[in-house]
């Protein structure tokens, strides 16, 4: 079993970045899902809001990131270093405040003439819990980006294929990896072995971490991440074969047990 892909997410729902490296950090991976786009409440608006989101590449770079989208000059934007946080949540209910801070006017008006309503930018300074304590079986900790529940996500190579023969068999057409937006790809493993590994360490490359429990997908598994055309599947799919307690499951989520470099390649190991 070996990792196959490695992406992150600068800004939360934005379009992937694709590397051969990455670092790994306490709350995932380095530069991922530091930034969100707020809505006047300080909630986060994600792809399930708006699917225009696939249109914003967001690159990193030292001290910021780079706004690019088609028709749109690219716009550079500092991590703030100053001014007093705001609290905003990654979701309206479910999840508490955490302080952020304002990335500015520029940036806002932006991201509002692309996603074609009023927004901000904001910069986690200090990842940090914004789920409750007991609210998950697989505690997330306490370092986290404006990742949904948990650090990092990974997918299964396999576990995408047999559900791509699911498609196949209604008629429906196969669907990419990008649809789940996963950091990490791992292939060389039966499909769903990954339901096995909740509860339990696993070590890619040099790296540990801990297994914490599926995935349960939302709407934005059924947009296209080039187009933002929205249609059904694979959601409708994953309700008829793997609906388990009321959630619909692809996917593991994972907790970094410790910091360093990670690389494509890698070998992968399941402690039992």
């Amino acid at each position: 079993m070996r990792l196959t892909s490695i992406h992150t997410y600068p800004v939360k729902g934005c379009h992937r970045l694709d590397h051969d490296d990455a670092f790994v950090r306490p709350w995932g991976l380095a530069g991922d899902r530091r930034w969100m786009v707020v809505d006047a409440d300080g909630v986060g608006v994600t792809q399930r809001d708006t699917t225009r989101l696939v249109d914003l590449r967001a690159a990193v770079r030292p001290g910021g990131l780079t706004l690019r989208a088609d028709g749109q000059p690219d716009l550079d934007v500092a991590e703030p270093a100053d001014g007093t946080p705001i609290g905003v949540r990654t979701f309206r209910s479910r999840t508490f405040p955490v302080p952020a801070r304002l990335a500015g006017r520029a940036a806002d008006d932006w991201l509002g003439a692309l996603l074609g309503r009023p927004v901000r930018l904001v910069w986690l300074a200090e990842p940090t819990r914004h789920l409750a304590v007991g609210s998950r079986e697989h505690d997330p900790g306490d370092q986290v980006s404006f990742a949904d529940a948990y650090p990092l996500l990974l997918a299964n190579a396999a576990s995408l294929d047999a559900l791509n023969d699911w498609l196949a068999e209604v008629g429906e057409e196969p669907v990419p990896m990008t649809r789940f937006r996963p950091n990490l790809v791992v292939d060389g493993a039966p499909a769903w072995a990954e339901d096995d590994w909740a509860g339990r360490s696993l070590r890619v490359g040099e790296r540990w971490f801990r297994a914490a429990g599926p995935c349960d997908r939302c709407v934005v598994t059924t947009t296209d991440q080039e187009t933002g055309v929205r249609t059904k599947e694979p959601l409708r799919t994953l309700g008829r074969h793997r609906n388990i307690k009321q959630k619909l499951l692809f996917g593991l989520n994972l907790v970094p047990l410790d910091s360093g470099p990670l690389t494509v390649g890698a070998p992968i190991v399941v402690a039992p």
